[in-house]
Parts: C-alpha cells; structure tokens; sequence
C-alpha cells in the first residue's frame, strides 16, 4: 500500500490536493482545526494510484508520496524535508551598498541609465517584450546581467501579459524585479497590475511613453499615458508614479522607484518618455548607493496586515502563505463575503501611501522665488525641460515667470502646487498630450489654462512661450 505522509505544520489549508485527487484518497478533516483551518486528512490510502499530483502541486512541500505506481514504475523520491531556505543576501530595510557599476562620468542614453539604476538598487529579475522606445533598457539589462556577479535572470517574454506576471511571480520568490513596455505594452499589463496592487507585490515597471492611441507612432514622443498608468486598474487604490526628465534622473529615479516599491510593497511605475529615453547626456555615478531592502516576517506573522506595510514572506522559505487576487483576510485567506474585510483591506492599500506623502511626493520649482509671479508654468518630463526654456525666455523681456516640476505624479503634489500657485497671477499647464495633467492642476487651481501637442513632436521652448504669451494679454 502506498505510505501518504502529510507534514500538518506545513498545510496551510489551500486544499488543492483534494480536488486534484481523482480517487478521493484525501479529504478535509472536520474533526481538527489547526492554525485556523482544517488541515488534510489521507481518508482512503487503499485506493491511491500513486499518480502524485498531490504532491507535485502542493505549494508548500507538505505531502510526500511513497510506492510504486499502478503500472508497476517507481515513484519520485519523496519531498518529506524541503531545502534549506537560502540566506538573505543583503540586511533588510536600508543599506548603502557599493555601486555596481564603476564610479565617475558616463555619458549614456536615458534608457541606458535606467537600466544601470536598476542594477544599482538591486534589480536581479527582467521579464520583458521589445517595444520601441524602451527596447534599449531591456537590451542593456541583458548584456550586464550576464556580466554580474550572482544570480541574475533575464527573460524575454512572448508579450507584455506575460512579463508583468513573470516579475509578479518573482517578486514573491524573493527577486527585485523589473519590466519595461510603451503606452501598447502598458495596456496589455493593467489586469496583471491590479493583481500586483491587491496582492502588495513590489516590482517596478517602466513606461516609455509614445505617441498613442493604439500602436500610434512606435519611435514618436507623447505623454498619453499619464492617466492610464494611474487609473488603469480598477477598483480603489493608490499608486507611485515617477516622473524623470534628464538622464541623470533616469538613473536616479529608477533607484527611488525600487525603494519606494520595497518600502510600501506596491509596483512602482516609473513614466518616462521617448525624448527622455532617448536623450544622451552625462551623468556621473556616484560610488555608493541608498538601497531598501526587503523586511522579512517574524515567525507566524501575517503577510496582509497587522502594520500599514506588513513584512513580506518569500516562497520556499517556510511561511504558509496564500496569494491571491481576491478580498482576502490578513493571512491571504478569501473573504470575498466579507463587507468588513472589504472595507478594511482597501483602506489600507490606499493609506499606507496617502499617509506617507512626505516621503514618497517630490516636486521642484524654478525661478519662483519673487514674490509675485506673472506665469507659473507647470510640466512634467522631457517637456518640463522646454517649459524651463520658456520661463527663461520670459525672464530675458522682464516678465516674473517660473516652473513647477512634479517628480512625483502619483500622488499628484497637490499641496506643494498650492503654495506656489498662491503667488502666481496664471498657471498654464504644458504637457505632450491634450490636457491630462490639466485637469488634475484644475483641482488645485480652477482657471488654469493649457498648451497641448500631439503631433508625435516634442514641444520647443518658443512653443510654450508663444503659449505663455497669450496667457499674459
């Protein structure tokens, strides 16, 4: 008779081994109720074909299968010990670590630099599809990871569905991962997305942006995505959505993106453009790095609650652990019934980010210390470069003009927005698209104005200052 042996201590109860049985051999045992669920019992042995799908498809390793199958081949071996879990490469929380790429000056393409920022904040998993204008990152990632000490695993995907699954799935075995996609690549990722949110799995993903709709002009500058990559998902949440607009921050930001997606276990989406990825500048690597690394949990402490943030257990290390997409409980459990477990787990995906403003939310001014501006310019990415330009301009013939970057677009800087805006007479919003990031300023200041394009052309400086100028008649 086959030997069926089940490690209880281990079963976390997600019954997947009764309902692959197709002989019935075991059942739920109603008699017991350990760690707040009734474990698995061998209810019938004598009718075991050794056919082993419990075992294989056990998540946690807690079912070993003994004997010879019905035609008379011998069983796998059995899994009665799981390996040794593997140690934690680096202390958990902060730490500043030696930069993986040499320190000094570089002069490097803004995807190039993204890349060398992931790396450098630890990044050790790519999932990607090739899509102009972000291709570059991918192909950047692949040539170092393979020169890097460690495991680092690159995978090119059939599309941008799987990608964003494949960095899911290796954020819960323990890696930083990363994707980079363009506006079509985005879309194709919102479903996966909301798994991610849902679940807390960190991870970044990086979006190039292109001129759209649809397939659009795949080598082409836009900024269409800024409202997609906020609300794309359905359902209540928050989300961190970084802005760079130089090559410098293309590196920098990247580093930021990682920590701020370890550090409130959420995916992180770093919104660039084709005329930041594809801009060459210097940038000098500094010969250390600010990282965050993963926090752990102690023993029999809950993965989805118990803290705003709560510690994050990795697959194959010993935690019971139940991932899904559903409402569920603080220990994974589905409570899709459950109003107050509804209430309770939105809650706290939203203000685990809406409570920690000060230290995700980044803006930047310029020219704005009068104490009175005729024009505040606001604009994001590559175009905050040319609004910069604008304001410049407007200075040279003696108007009182500055800028208001956001860095940080989700959550959008309401606030920091208000101070400046307070001692501006107009604001007018530059941005390649037709008004996405206006409305969003027209909830700060109502009478804003913008200046859009979408042409597949960056905006030029003379643009927006031809725009600033009907602004100040």
């Amino acid at each position: 008779m086959p030997e069926i042996a089940i490690n209880r201590d281990w079963c976390k109860g997600c019954y997947i081994c009764v309902n692959v049985c197709p002989r019935h051999v075991l059942e739920i045992d109603q008699e017991s109720f350990d760690h707040g669920f009734h474990p698995v019992v061998v209810a019938r042995p004598e009718d075991c074909t050794v056919c082993r799908q419990c075992e294989l498809l056990c998540p946690d390793l807690a079912i070993s299968v003994s004997g010879e199958e019905a035609g008379g081949a011998p069983a796998g071996e059995s899994h009665a010990e799981p390996p040794a879990p593997a140690p934690r490469p680096l202390p958990q929380g902060w730490a500043t670590v030696p930069s993986p790429l040499p320190a000094g000056r570089y002069f490097l393409q803004g995807d190039e630099a993204c890349a060398e920022g992931a790396i450098a904040a630890g990044c050790n998993y790519y999932a990607g599809y090739p899509i102009t204008p972000a291709s570059e990152i991918m192909e950047r990632i692949c040539a170092r990871f393979a020169a890097l000490p460690g495991k680092h695993v690159f995978v090119q995907m059939e599309d941008e569905i799987a990608s964003i699954a494949s960095c899911i799935g290796a954020a819960w075995a323990g890696a930083k991962a990363m994707t980079a996609t363009s506006g079509p690549g985005i879309s194709l990722m919102l479903e996966n997305l909301g798994y991610a949110i849902i679940t807390e799995t960190p991870m970044v993903i990086v979006d190039v942006q292109r001129a759209g709709p649809s397939t659009g002009q795949a080598t082409r500058p836009g900024q269409g995505d800024f409202m997609q990559v906020r609300w794309g998902a359905h359902g209540d949440y928050e989300l961190i959505v970084l802005s760079p607009w130089s090559v410098a921050e293309m590196y920098t930001e990247t580093i930021r993106a990682f920590n701020l997606a370890e550090r409130f276990r959420v995916p992180v989406i770093l919104l660039a453009d084709e005329g930041v990825g594809h801009l060459r500048e210097n940038l000098t690597i500094p010969p250390e790095v600010r990282v965050f690394n993963r926090i752990g949990p102690s023993d029999r402490e809950p993965p989805f609650g118990g803290r705003p943030v709560p510690p994050m257990p990795v697959f194959g290390e010993g935690h019971r652990l139940l991932v899904t997409g559903s409402t569920h409980d603080e220990w994974g459990y589905r409570r899709t019934s459950s109003a107050k477990v509804q209430a309770e787990l939105t809650a706290r995906l939203c203000t685990k980010i809406t409570d920690s403003l000060d230290e995700i939310v980044e803006s930047e001014t310029y020219l704005c210390d009068d104490d009175h501006l005729d024009l505040l310019l606001v604009s994001f990415g590559f175009t905050a470069r040319s609004a910069l330009g604008a304001a410049r301009m407007a200075r040279e013939v003696g108007y009182r003009v500055g800028l208001f970057r956001p860095r940080t677009v989700w959550p959008f800087p309401a606030e920091a927005l208000r101070v400046v805006a307070a001692k501006s007479a107009r604001v007018l919003v530059a941005e390649m698209n037709r008004g996405q990031m206006l409305r969003e300023v027209q909830r700060v200041v109502p009478d804003a104005r913008g200046f859009g394009k979408t042409d597949g052309e960056v905006i030029a400086p003379d643009e927006i200052w031809d725009a600033a100028k009907e602004c100040l008649r």
